[in-house]
């Protein structure tokens, strides 16, 4: 593809990649909540079993369940704000278009391949489970099927986040729009600064 039609095909999908990007925040916002959701159920469980001396399968694997939703489904939002694992000490030392470029094949033969085929092995594996309405192995545990399709769900997602990224990377290579991460410190960053600050206060 001509650089003049690569700029063109970019700039006709960054409005799609705003689309995704709304989504996968929308998503996130909402259900990263049910940390609190998952403690509350773990405090209660805890709370049960040591006074009452009794517990249920179900509020354990629930607690799961809780976490799954939320490790799954909120990381595509992760990568969206930049909060995803890297090593933050080595990638800051590198000039910014080696960044971009690791990113941009980072997403495109790495983190792509990689959701196509968890969604393309993941639908059967939720398949099989909802057709067979796979229980817990767990006595009063709960349905199987339901957690098997968040994988899928998940993947998706990541999918749709990963061609966002890929092609915002490339366009912020081209220099068609700014980076939005450009001047943006990680956490991990800003904590380790608070840090410091706090330590040559006192």
């Amino acid at each position: 593809m001509r650089v003049g039609g690569l700029d063109a095909a970019l700039r006709a999908f960054l409005p799609v990649t705003r689309i995704i990007d709304s989504a996968n925040s929308w998503i996130g916002k909402r259900l990263a909540w049910l940390v609190i959701a998952a403690v509350l159920v773990s405090a209660v469980n805890a709370v049960v079993r040591k006074i009452f001396d009794t517990s249920s399968n179900a509020f354990l694997e629930l607690q799961w369940v809780l976490f799954s939703v939320v490790f799954l489904l909120c990381s595509p939002w992760t990568l969206l704000v930049n909060e995803h694992i890297r090593i933050d000490i080595v990638n800051n030392l590198l000039p910014q278009w080696l960044r971009n470029t690791i990113d941009a094949i980072g997403h495109a033969f790495f983190l792509l391949p990689l959701t196509v085929v968890m969604v393309l092995t993941g639908v059967p594996f939720f398949l099989v489970s909802y057709a067979q309405n796979e229980q817990s192995l767990n006595a009063g545990g709960l349905p199987q099927w339901p957690s098997k399709g968040l994988i899928m769900i998940a993947f998706a997602l990541m999918f749709a986040q990963g061609l966002s990224e890929l092609v915002k990377r490339v366009a912020i290579m081209r220099g068609l729009i700014p980076d939005p991460h450009a001047e943006r410190k990680s956490s991990l960053e800003s904590e380790a600064e608070e840090l410091i600050g706090a330590i040559e206060r006192h």
